[in-house]
């Protein structure tokens, strides 16, 4: 039951958020209707087609991909007993706090013709003239690949939770009905699972089709790099905005399909008590597979990229500009700061709004609040940047008018319009887990605050915020991290001589200045592992049953990732 007290002004506040993080989706969206102008035409003829089929590969690509890595991963470690299962347990998450595209020019860098694998391979096989044999990394294949191993660890942490709360009673009648461990994982552990394994495919297959630096560096035309192109070489706002209709519409569809698969199945347990699940020792070869199988997507997708990047970074420090490099650092880190801060701010005016006033219109406007994240970086940066833009005019013309003079850019190309698309693009991380940490805390708390004169904003700084910190810190820490690799929106929304560590890694890797570009991009790993670091620490006592409290705030803090594709 809801609080008796309505709070309009927390209402009002969960509105205007909700009106905030629509309004660059319907900016975008109008513009479908708009008349078409030559460059779509031209577009259309020549290479809208291809952007849409790269796009929808890249999907497909990606999506078999991260199931191919995350559930057998997630199976062994869970269930299976081998050396080393406690060390990967939280190693396969390590190549979350790699960005895409670090990963993609790090491969580039030694997979190349000047790198050092080609150049030895050329030495040994006695082979000046080149090896045409070898696939080029910079393709479709190769975008596919890049994103899969940072992308996998979604679908792991959401297979490895659903194991986890999976019952042993279930497995062992499997077991007894005559189902190898095999067959046991088949038909029956990975159907159970299927919701989480949905979930975790649909939030990777819209990380993938936000990407912009992969593709864009490794030369693949998609939808996201054509939004970027057309606005900027060819100067056409509105054939840019119908581009990332398009991007928008496919990504509806993938929540569209996310949604029909569960259709209107459930997956409960009959009970609350929980035992020890049985693990299978895998001994000889057997155990030797499942090494092999779970250290390749660490070693790939994590450690080898981390360690030629290092190798870079102190074989060039020189050209690291270290006055610049401070600067950079500073503009990253106030940004992610500020935004981080804000984002968690405004989840708990919403959050603590819902639970005053659970109604279907509130409950509404939080979950288009908490929409966001759906929306890729390129789209989101023409649905803020076109509106803000025509603002800037008015006032232009205004000014221009009244007082002979012109005030500039007010809104577009500001920080003000970057951190705006900050809050709208991650407001969902933070949302979710603030509201999971507040439906921890009993409503006779809050009653017995208002009995004692306290106001509503009162029970919220005096009472729930002291309970919900650790969740608030996790929640400011994960939206810090995401706004320091956001590359697509910060490229086109940045202010003038307004770089961050993202932008300048970049750029020097277009250039391909990649020694120089170590420097940056391994401070942006650097401060990823943090997250995940919290992650693993809390996966680690996700079983429910082993203790309750911990149980409880592990899957708390897991719930965010699942929650970003819209499942509550």
């Amino acid at each position: 039951m809801g609080l008796s007290w309505q709070g309009p002004l927390w209402i009002a506040a969960v509105w205007l958020v909700a009106a905030c993080v629509a309004f660059p989706i319907f900016v975008v969206l109008s513009h479908v209707f708009a008349p078409k102008g030559e460059v779509w035409s031209h577009l259309a003829e020549t290479v809208l087609t291809e952007y849409v089929a790269n796009s929808v590969l890249i999907a497909l690509g990606v999506g078999c991909g991260v199931l191919l890595l995350g559930v057998p991963t997630a199976w062994l470690v869970t269930l299976c007993r081998f050396p080393g299962r406690r060390w990967f347990d939280w190693a396969l998450l390590l190549p979350m706090a790699m960005p895409a595209y670090v990963i993609a020019y790090t491969y580039t860098g030694l997979l190349d013709y000047a790198g050092p694998v080609q150049s030895f391979l050329r030495e040994i096989l006695d082979a000046p003239g080149g090896l045409r044999w070898l696939p080029d990394i910079r393709s479709l294949p190769g975008a596919i690949i890049m994103l899969v191993l940072v992308l996998y660890p979604y679908v792991y942490l959401l297979a490895r939770a659903a194991f986890l709360e999976q019952s042993a009673c279930v497995l062992e009648v499997s077991r007894t009905l005559g189902c190898s461990p095999w067959r046991s994982f088949w038909r029956v552990a990975l159907p159970l699972a299927r919701p989480a394994l949905v979930s975790g495919v649909a939030l990777a297959l819209m990380e993938a089709l936000n990407d912009f630096g992969t593709v864009d560096y490794f030369g693949v035309q998609t939808l996201a790099t054509g939004i970027y192109r057309v606005w900027r070489g060819m100067g056409d706002p509105v054939a840019a905005s119908q581009i990332a209709a398009l991007l928008l519409l496919l990504v509806f569809l993938l929540l569209g399909l996310e949604r029909w698969s569960r259709g209107r199945r459930s997956f409960a347990h009959s009970t609350n008590r929980y035992r020890p699940l049985p693990r299978f020792r895998l001994k000889g070869s057997r155990a030797g597979i499942a090494i092999a199988v779970c250290a390749l997507p660490v070693l790939l997708g994590f450690i080898l990229p981390a360690a030629v990047l290092l190798s870079w970074a102190v074989a060039n420090a020189d050209m690291w500009q270290f006055d610049r490099f401070g600067a950079l650092v500073r503009n990253s880190f106030l940004m992610a700061g500020f935004a981080a801060c804000l984002a968690v701010a405004i989840a708990a005016i919403l959050a603590y709004a819902l639970r005053l006033r659970p109604s279907v219109p509130t409950r509404a406007a939080v979950r288009i609040a908490g929409f966001g994240y759906a929306i890729p970086g390129p789209v989101l940066a023409i649905g803020i940047l076109l509106p803000f833009a025509a603002i800037d005019h008015m006032l232009n013309a205004w000014s221009q008018a009244g007082f002979g003079i012109g005030v500039g850019l007010v809104f577009s190309g500001t920080l003000f319009a970057l951190t705006f698309a900050y809050l709208v693009r991650f407001m969902t991380v933070s949302l979710n887990v603030v509201e999971a940490s507040l439906g921890k805390v009993t409503p006779s708390m809050d009653h017995a605050a208002r009995s004692l004169g306290r106001s509503p904003f009162g029970t919220l700084t005096s009472v729930h915020l002291p309970i919900m910190k650790g969740s608030l810190l996790t929640a400011a820490i994960v939206v810090f991290v995401d706004v320091l690799k956001e590359l697509p929106a910060t490229l086109v929304l940045r202010p003038f001589n307004f770089d961050t560590l993202a932008v300048v890694t970049y750029n020097l890797a277009s250039d391909e200045r990649l020694a120089e570009a170590a420097g940056p991009a391994l401070a942006i790993v650097a401060v990823g592992i943090l997250p995940v670091y919290l992650m693993a620490r809390a996966s680690a006592v996700a079983r429910p049953g082993r203790d309750a409290r911990v149980g409880t705030e592990a899957m708390g803090s897991t719930s965010w990732r699942s929650a970003r594709v819209g499942a509550e």
